[in-house]
């Protein structure tokens, strides 16, 4: 078995204790305990750690992925530059050096950034990382016709000397010919050239499009079938979607060089395509470990076990950073209206949606863009009020008569099949627009395409007329900007992978977006987020339904459980099981 390293230590530090290294301590767990301390803390290592999920996976490529649940679990064979800190509550969200030394150093006039590689960093194979390889994983990622469609394009709108740069499909013979955003001057160290100063940058080094990519073995979209692992795991046979992965311990990982990989389990199953009431009873049978989508047990399972008080204490219920909205796209008719997306956000009944989300426990009701955690977020901004929640029918159709609709009409809904909350909260907007003659078609698609595919192809959009598609939104690191730049900037609309689903292009909000990048001050950054925020409700292109809390289960055998407010959901890096069939 492979050393623990610094990482399981400073997990124990935490909790204040080594948990007896059988994990029996799950006996003496309490509701809402994994929000502040390690549960079950143990050093044991060993066994199997198993993963379910009610979609397929989005993608394992590192560099093609945009949900959270990927990004936590890549960790587990793809390291970053940056990461957070493997602590439960405010602490977990220092960011941290991963396959960094340090942190960067930042040139007076903030548009250099530079970053040494630590020594001995080894893939799989053993031959070493440097620094070219994350060049290239970012170019291969960000740039050209042909780049990964998932995930930010960050380093694209940001870097400098890039905007003719075709990518590395562009040219086989030198792939990254013309790339001078980064240079790599040896092979421990990049420096980034930004166009302007942008404060947030480190945040940006976190996320998996920084995770090291050998270019001889990169295959495209196929490279997620087997990722070269730079982590503590790697992959035990090709990955084709909806067959699950099984990752096996990656000899060649060192783990003096890694701050946060307990890398406790021997082996780590994930099944892919399991219906959701089955994976919570497994949850709850001890037949599984986690639900790798992260966002919580089904309604079902939720209105059962939060009401059993020797249930709850397996439960954390977190204020996770999600809201979970209504997109109003601004290029369907009639929505290409402002009054009659304003319709939509008088008409729609926040209690009843709230109640989709299993009421206060599921999240609370949202009336502005910015989650409560998110400096520069409103709680008093309500532009569109109604007694109890319920909606303002009259409002609405007024708001319809102003856009020449007073005879009603007629939307689609696009909403995520395998996901029951966004389901239930679909037939609620149905229901609650109806009032308003406001006729509503529900449409379902999987997950693991509706990113990509359906909601994020706006061509998908006009076709199928998807006036209204339901979203749940995190933020890729805690800043207004991390929050709201890939929804709702025009600069971030993508033909594929897109995620400004109601492709707002608003000069006023753009103009305000490139501003704030070269503010250094949080309270004035603030600010300009709030403002922000402001203008979107009033052209009504997100109609807010809940700030989600998810309703998180801890098996007893899950060992060194804790909620990590970056990551949103359980540090899935720090996990073991106290089952290791020894």
């Amino acid at each position: 078995m492979t050393a623990i390293g610094a990482a399981a230590a400073l997990l124990l530090s935490a909790c204040g204790g080594g948990g007896g290294g059988d994990g029996d301590s799950a006996g003496g767990a309490e509701f809402n305990q994994g929000l502040t301390e390690v549960t079950n803390p143990s050093d044991q290592s060993g066994g199997t750690l198993r993963f379910a999920i009610s979609a397929n996976v989005e993608s394992t490529d590192p560099g093609n992925t945009y949900y959270g649940y990927v990004w936590n679990f890549s960790r587990y064979y793809a390291r970053t530059l940056y990461t957070y800190a493997a602590q439960p509550g405010e602490a977990g969200r220092e960011v941290v050096p991963d396959l960094a030394e340090d942190m960067p150093e930042v040139s007076e006039d903030g548009l250099t950034w530079t970053v040494r590689l630590k020594e001995g960093l080894r893939y799989e194979d053993g031959s070493p990382i440097v620094a070219e390889d994350i060049k290239y994983a970012i170019a291969r990622s960000n740039f050209g016709e042909q780049a990964l469609p998932n995930g930010p394009k960050y380093y694209q709108q940001l870097l400098a000397d890039s905007d003719d740069y075709e990518g590395p499909y562009a040219n086989e013979d030198d792939p990254l010919a013309g790339f001078d955003g980064i240079e790599t001057p040896d092979e421990r160290t990049l420096v980034f050239h930004l166009k302007e100063p942008f404060y947030d940058f480190t945040y940006v080094m976190v996320p998996p499009q920084s995770a090291p990519v050998p270019a001889e073995a990169d295959r495209g979209e196929q490279y997620q079938a087997r990722v070269v692992s730079s982590g503590p795991y790697r992959f035990e046979d090709d990955w084709t979607p909806g067959n699950g992965l099984t990752l096996v311990r990656n000899e060649e990982w060192d783990p003096e060089t890694d701050p946060v990989r307990t890398a406790l389990p021997d082996r780590i199953t994930l099944e892919e395509g399991i219906e959701q009431n089955e994976i919570d009873q497994r949850l709850v049978n001890g037949q599984l470990d986690v639900d790798l989508g992260g966002t919580g047990l089904g309604p079902a399972m939720k209105g059962q076990l939060v009401t059993d008080e020797e249930a709850r204490a397996n439960i954390d219920n977190p204020e996770n950073g999600a809201h979970y909205y209504l997109a109003v796209n601004t290029q369907v008719e009639p929505f290409d209206d402002q009054a009659c997306r304003q319709a939509v956000q008088y008409a729609l009944n926040r209690d009843a949606v709230q109640r989709a989300w299993g009421g206060e426990i599921g999240g609370s009701i949202a009336t502005q863009v910015l989650p409560p955690m998110i400096a520069g977020a409103n709680p008093d901004l309500d532009l569109y009020p109604s007694e109890d929640n319920t909606g303002d029918i009259d409002m609405a159709r007024e708001k319809l008569a102003e856009c020449g609709e007073d005879g009603g009409i007629s939307a689609n809904i696009g909403v995520r099949a395998d996901r029951p909350a966004e389901v239930a909260a679909a037939e609620a907007i149905q229901e609650a627009l109806t009032r308003a003659d406001i006729e509503v078609n529900i449409r379902q698609y999987p997950s693991d395409t509706y990113t990509n595919t359906q909601a994020g192809s706006p061509s998908f959009v006009h076709e199928n007329e998807l006036g209204l598609m339901i979203y749940g939104w995190m933020p890729d690191w805690p800043t207004g900007y991390g929050y709201m730049s890939q929804i709702l900037d025009g600069d971030a609309i993508k033909e594929a992978g897109n995620s400004n689903l109601s492709e707002l292009d608003d000069p006023e909000i753009n103009e305000l977006f490139d501003e704030v990048i070269t503010v250094e001050d949080p309270d004035e950054q603030a600010e300009i987020y709030a403002q922000i925020d402001e203008l979107v409700m009033e052209q009504a292109v997100i109609v807010p339904m809940v700030f989600h809390k998810a309703v998180l289960y801890r098996p007893d055998n899950l060992t060194n459980a804790y909620f990590n407010p970056s990551w949103k959901m359980f540090d899935y890096a720090a996990l073991g099981t106290s089952e290791t069939g020894s």
